[in-house]
């Protein structure tokens, strides 16, 4: 029984096992059939993307076959038509050869026919100067000497004429020598006439700060004036108050100071002594700056301290109304200018412009000309020999022996008369432009006269059937001596005379 129950179950076991293996082989065969199906379309696909991507490539080549193809086309046609520029230029050139060949062969024959001339011309001169000494009865020796007597003779004359000359502008340079130091004694001396550049004028908020300004007993002012060694004028102009010193540096100190102290309201010789130092030590501050910003702006880094401190003291110095800082700047760019047209030391002459009014920083406290004050600091920190020299002759204190002295002076007027750069009075100048013109068109033949570049040059056109050539540059002497008689000007005044001959004729 129990036999029959294991071959039962054995059998039953068994049967499972071939059911199971029936129905695996049965769902293989059907994945296996889907499989085969999606290789199948998965095939179809890759040749369909397969045959698109062969067609874009079609495309994309025939697309670029044809822009290469016009790019060729174009490049084509341009370099037919550069070719045929080059063809046209050299048909030209081998015409203009030809043209000149053709020049060349006539200058030739008018050489051989000038060479020819010239012996006839030679012969013919030999034969005149025969007959000459035939017909004069002297020898053409004697002739000679007798024209170089009469040449003599008008040589001397000349001669007295210029001597005469001569001495009538070493006077004049005398005069304006004389005249320019009268005007830098003003300048420096505390006279009326120099008012403008040696006082400053401070506005008050009310009239009880002049009290406070003054002080008990006066104690107030004579301690500021103490301190900062201008002169404090206070008077009965309402809420004003005037400083007054020669040394800029001074007053621009003192203005400072005492616009600290109104603005503190605490006015009291402690309080004085600390804002003037301080203020003494900001402006010492200020123009060290400005020295060195300055010789950098210039282009000058390896200035030494001191004359980069000298330096900076010069924008509180004035000459003539002309700020000396900007003016010695303007000297600098000049000279540099006019070095690098000449292919001179560009460099040097910048230096010693920028330098040549550093005496001038000092002036007050040293004794003798500022240039020769100049060039005694110039020399003492450190710089050449020439830029030393140039600043000591750049007002002929010292006779300029280099190049680069004669272009300081140079530059150094330039900037100095350039109009605008220095005070004049408006009726003044248009009184002299107005007397160049009169002075101009008082003379025969005169049909206009302009007076232009400020007064400095003066033009006038002619009548060309009254004046011939000889005679304008004799007129042109004429006006120009008239001028020196009768004005006065700084500088010198350029007298051109135009004649222009115009021919009308209408053809009917």
């Amino acid at each position: 029984m129990i036999n029959l129950m294991l071959i039962c179950m054995l059998a039953g076991v068994i049967g499972a096992w071939v059911i199971t293996t029936l129905i695996a082989r049965i769902k293989a065969k059907s994945l296996l059939a889907k499989a085969k199906e999606r290789l199948i379309e998965v095939d179809e696909e890759v040749e369909k993307k397969r045959r698109e991507i062969e067609l874009e490539k079609k495309e994309e080549l025939h697309r670029i076959r044809s822009a290469f193809e016009k790019d060729t086309e174009e490049k084509r046609d341009e370099l037919h038509q550069l070719s045929k520029k080059l063809i046209e230029r050299e048909e030209v050139l081998d015409h203009r050869l030809e043209e000149l060949e053709q020049r060349n062969k006539k200058i030739s024959t008018e050489e051989q026919k000038l060479e020819k001339d010239k012996e006839i011309t030679k012969d013919l001169q030999i034969k005149w100067r025969e007959e000459l000494e035939r017909v004069a009865g002297i020898s053409t020796e004697e002739a000679k000497r007798s024209l170089l007597e009469s040449i003599k003779k008008e040589a001397r004359n000349e001669a007295a004429q210029i001597i005469q000359q001569v001495e009538k502008e070493a006077r004049e340079t005398a005069n304006k020598k004389a005249r320019k130091i009268l005007a830098i004694a003003i300048q420096r001396c505390a006279v009326d006439e120099a008012t403008d550049t040696v006082i400053s004028t401070l506005t008050l908020p009310n009239d009880e700060m002049k009290g406070r300004v003054i002080g008990r007993e006066g104690r107030n002012i004579r301690t500021f004036e103490a301190l900062t060694g201008v002169d404090l004028i206070v008077d009965d102009t309402p809420e004003t108050v005037v400083i007054s010193c020669f040394d800029p540096i001074r007053r621009k100190i003192a203005e400072v100071s005492l616009e600290r102290l109104i603005a503190d309201s605490r006015i009291h010789p402690a309080r004085i002594e600390e804002i003037v130092e301080k203020t003494k030590s900001d402006i010492e501050e200020i123009t060290q700056e400005e020295g060195q910003r300055t010789a950098f702006d210039i282009g000058i880094p390896d200035l030494s301290s001191e004359l980069t401190n000298l330096l900076g003291k010069l924008k509180y110095r004035t000459s003539y109304g002309q700020n000396v800082l900007q003016h010695s700047k303007e000297v600098a760019y000049i000279a540099s200018i006019i070095a690098a047209e000449i292919n001179a030391d560009y460099i040097e002459a910048k230096r010693a412009g920028l330098l040549h009014d550093i005496g001038k920083a000092v002036d007050q406290e040293m004794k003798g000309p500022h240039a020769l004050i100049g060039a005694h600091l110039a020399e003492r920190y450190g710089e050449s020999t020439s830029v030393v020299h140039a600043i000591a002759a750049h007002h002929e204190d010292q006779t300029a022996e280099t190049i680069l002295a004669i272009l300081i002076q140079i530059a150094d007027a330039i900037s100095a008369a350039r109009p605008g750069a220095r005070k004049e009075v408006l009726e003044a100048y248009l009184k002299r432009i107005k007397e160049l013109e009169q002075i101009a068109n008082s003379f025969s033949g005169v049909e206009n006269a302009y007076a232009i570049q400020a007064g400095r040059e003066l033009r006038i056109i002619v009548q060309p059937q009254e004046i011939t050539d000889g005679d304008a540059s004799e007129l042109s002497r004429k006006i120009a001596q008239q001028v020196e008689k009768e004005l006065k000007y700084p500088g010198q005044i350029k007298i051109t005379v135009i004649r222009e001959l115009r021919a009308t004729e209408y053809a009917k």
